[in-house]
Formats: C-alpha cells, structure tokens, sequence
C-alpha cells in the first residue's frame, strides 16, 4: 500500500530518522488490509500531509495520523 510507505516515509524524514519505516508500513499495511476503518485513517492522513511541510504537517496532521505513526 503506497500510502502507508508515504506516510511513515515522511515520518521518518521529517521526526525521526532512524525510525523504522519497513516496520511501520508493514504494520500499516496489515491494518489496512484488515480493517476498512483504519484504510480510510490511512487515506486521510496521507491526504493531509501532501501539500505540507514538516512543520505545518506536525501540527495539522497529529489528529489524521496519530493512529498510523507516534
């Protein structure tokens, strides 16, 4: 799922650069997958954080995306 690789990609660009991205998107993926509530959380959050910097997505983004990354 390539939002999910989006949004902990970002994570780790923007918060923590040593965050583990392969286990979060897998993590996320597997939640997805299962469950079409957390797909839509996963599809706001990844809308949330396209048009934003890191700064304004910290912010903006902690509601839509508190679920997907910490």
């Amino acid at each position: 799922m390539t939002d999910c690789q989006d949004i902990c990609s970002r994570y780790a660009d923007c918060y923590d650069s040593t965050y583990d991205v392969g286990d979060c998107r897998s993590s996320c993926t597997r939640a997805a997958k299962d469950d079409p509530d957390f797909d839509q959380l996963v599809d706001e959050c990844e809308n949330c954080f396209d048009d934003r910097s890191c700064t304004s997505a910290e912010f903006g983004c902690a509601s839509d995306c508190s679920t997907i990354v910490p």
